[in-house]
């Protein structure tokens, strides 16, 4: 700067201009014309077209050729669980073959809800009871007598809770059945079982030293059947628990379940 303005009496500056058409808020004013072509109510549409008003200068995009791979900053970083839901909308809005209005699919994938359902938990126990429990998905290290690892599987947790001397291990599952059945009796996916209770014994044994207390937690979301597992087992000295959380509630009442299950197991 010094050389430039006292040599040639200079200076060059570079800036960068905001717009209030950026890409992201196209993206969200699109999604919102989106929904209120489909079906959802009177009263959210109604909501949606007052906050409209904030996008007038704002241009439409085409939805089918946004790339979601979207770079965060400082900057923008406000618009990630935004642009998140709306990639959810636009990606689960399905287009009937009747009056050419739109709908919400009953699943998206079901793996990716399962997904999301997943980082609901954590990051709900991460928010809300930040300062009373550790909340992370770390991975368990198997408990091995010799060094011998090779093909074995990440033991990746969904949710593991953590409080003084107790440990939570939950295994968030999202499925359409949350039982399965065979001859007319429901029992529970066998594979989950021999999972969470694999993680829990492991767990204990790294934690040996410290005398902690390590308990498992099957979590399905809820369905509308009519049986759904509700149990709690004593298994070689650990506590597994089967629950399920019922997402069809206000936010309130979802919150009041996942309190419960922390308050129950955490003794808060």
């Amino acid at each position: 700067m010094k050389t430039q303005l006292m040599m040639r009496k200079q200076l060059i500056c570079i800036y960068d201009e905001f717009s209030v058409n950026s890409t992201m808020n196209r993206i969200i004013k699109s999604t919102v014309e989106l929904l209120l072509c489909s079906n959802i109510s009177k009263q959210r549409k109604k909501n949606l077209r007052k906050l409209m008003v904030y996008f007038g200068e704002v241009d439409f995009i085409d939805l089918h050729t946004v790339n979601w791979n979207v770079q965060y900053n400082r900057n923008n970083q406000t618009y990630r669980m935004l642009i998140s839901i709306c990639y959810l909308v636009v990606k689960g809005l399905l287009q009937t073959q009747s009056d050419g209005s739109k709908k919400l699919m009953d699943f998206l994938d079901e793996q990716r809800m399962c997904r999301l359902y997943e980082k609901f938990i954590l990051e709900y126990y991460r928010k809300e009871f930040r300062n009373l429990i550790t909340a992370n998905a770390s991975q368990i290290p198997w408990q091995l007598d010799d060094e011998e690892s090779s093909m074995l599987p990440v033991m990746q947790s969904d949710i593991m809770l953590q409080r003084g001397d107790r440990v939570l291990i939950i295994d968030a599952k999202y499925y359409e059945h949350s039982t399965q059945v065979q001859f007319d009796k429901h029992t529970l996916h066998s594979g989950n079982l021999y999972q969470i209770f694999t993680y829990v014994k492991n767990k204990e044994y790294e934690m040996r030293d410290k005398d902690h207390k390590v308990a498992g937690m099957l979590l399905y979301a809820k369905t509308d059947e009519e049986i759904y597992p509700n149990n709690v087992y004593q298994m070689s000295g650990n506590q597994i628990s089967v629950r399920t959380l019922d997402l069809n509630l206000p936010f309130s009442e979802i919150a009041e379940q996942l309190n419960t299950i922390a308050k129950t197991h955490f003794e808060i």
